[in-house]
């Protein structure tokens, strides 16, 4: 069996061990193009920042590793078409530009994503980075080196993660978004806020609710960052902007989102039955809404990626879909979410309702109680938990896990309060936090006819 693998990042390299180990007599070749694999994309800030100090812990597989499998893979070689047709892909090395066919029985499509860049005037100028790969985030160090001022458009995830490691490092930081506020699709305003006003009391410059029309340069370099409401001096930007997912290569070829990302069925299979795909360049089912959505997170990546080895031959294990449950920890606060915000679901058009509590996660006679601030999203009719907010200077971000649970199994608010925790003053009380917040929206009791004893 001949098994061709385009692109190795988080999916791909899930894919290959896992397929590798499963099927050690076949044929596995794989196709990136970039001179680096299984890059983990997620450490960059940690990496610029400086709190890691040796990249090399942030690559967790490498081609020589691979080759111990059996596997062949040609770095630098990047695949310029596929016909599902004959079942055959064109190759380009990229070192020799040299170009030949090879032929495939079962295709695993990993190509991953690309950050979005704007066609803005200006955008050709020197220091202006994009914030992927390993060789992006090389750039930004030595690019940073010499920068004063840095701007960062785009204020999800990556991007306040950026502006957070430039500011530790001493540099004037600038964070622009088109949204009136930060993280809007993580969170809600009542953290967002609070976020916002660290950022703010560090001497970061929030720039929301503003899009950035040009760049302005001196010398061949950015100089201005021109938006809809200012300019900004700035000597390094970086666009933190999102991503889209890497499909050309099976346009109209396989069923795609608008957006091009692929649409596969529980078992990673596309609309093509040969071709197998997982991670960024994917579609998803998301649980909450019960729809497909692109959500290109790592954690998704490597459980579609094994899930495609577990599936190659026959239909084995399901997909359990996605919550999306992510984390990101912001100078001191601790903060993670999962499902729909409370304005996510009602852009859905979802009759929903929220409960939020803050307290002390443990006792106030032990030495220390820092509170917890947490958020919970639950349909108004069915009750059915449908999202979820953490934030907290105790490192408690582990409970939003078990609300991702609660979500996949389609657990009630109600239930929430009754789920049994156990306890310890050194971590919990009596009632545990999440028992808490669904006591508090519990409904009242109809029948009130009075008790006689």
């Amino acid at each position: 069996m001949k098994i061709a693998v385009i692109g190795c990042t988080h999916a791909g390299t899930a894919a290959i061990v896992n397929t590798a180990k499963l099927y050690p007599d076949a044929q596995i070749t794989v196709y990136e193009r970039n001179d680096n694999i299984s890059f983990l994309s997620c450490g960059i800030a940690l990496y610029v920042g400086g709190v890691v100090k040796d990249p090399e812990g942030l690559f967790y597989s490498s081609p020589q590793q691979l080759a111990d499998l059996g596997v062949v893979t040609k770095m630098l070689h990047e695949v310029t078409s596929v016909d599902t047709k004959t079942k055959s892909l064109r190759v380009r090395n990229l070192e020799t530009q040299e170009e030949f066919t090879d032929t495939y029985d079962k295709l695993i499509m990993t190509t991953g994503s690309w950050p979005i860049i704007p066609k803005l005037e200006g955008i050709e100028l020197d220091n202006i980075l994009l914030s992927k790969n390993y060789n992006h985030s090389n750039t930004i160090i030595e690019k940073a080196k010499n920068a004063k001022r840095i701007t960062v458009v785009g204020a999800g995830y990556i991007g306040i993660e950026l502006v957070e490691a430039f500011q530790m490092n001493g540099k004037e930081v600038t964070l622009i978004d088109s949204m009136d506020r930060i993280l809007n699709k993580y969170l809600d305003a009542g953290f967002t806020d609070r976020i916002e006003k660290s950022l703010k009391q560090q001497g970061i410059q929030l720039a929301l609710g503003q899009t950035v029309n040009r760049f302005e340069g001196r010398d061949g370099k950015v100089a201005k960052v021109i938006t809809s409401k200012g300019e900004y001096e700035t000597d390094l930007v970086i666009l933190c902007i999102g991503f889209r997912p890497n499909t050309d290569l099976l346009k109209g070829q396989v069923d795609m989102l608008p957006n091009g990302a692929i649409i596969v069925n529980d078992y990673m299979q596309t609309s093509h039955p040969d071709i197998y795909a997982a991670g960024d360049s994917c579609a998803i089912h998301y649980n909450p809404t019960g729809k497909n959505a692109y959500i290109p997170l790592a954690t998704n990546a490597v459980r579609m990626g094994t899930l495609i080895a577990r599936n190659l031959m026959q239909p084995t294990i399901p997909y359990m879909g996605t919550q999306g449950t992510s984390g990101i920890k912001i100078y001191e606060q601790n903060i993670a979410g999962t499902g729909l915000t409370e304005t996510a679901a009602k852009d859905e058009g979802m009759q929903v309702e929220a409960v939020t509590i803050e307290d002390s996660y443990r006792p106030e006679f032990m030495p220390t109680a820092e509170k917890v601030l947490l958020k919970v999203v639950y349909e108004r009719d069915s009750r059915r938990i449908v999202g979820a907010q953490l934030m907290s200077k105790a490192e408690l971000t582990q409970s939003i896990n078990t609300l991702s649970v609660c979500i996949q199994n389609r657990m009630t608010v109600d239930q929430l309060a009754f789920i049994d925790f156990f306890f310890q003053p050194h971590y919990n009380k009596p009632w545990n936090f999440l028992n808490t917040a669904g006591l508090q929206a519990l409904p009242p009791v109809k029948n009130k006819e009075a008790v006689t004893l």
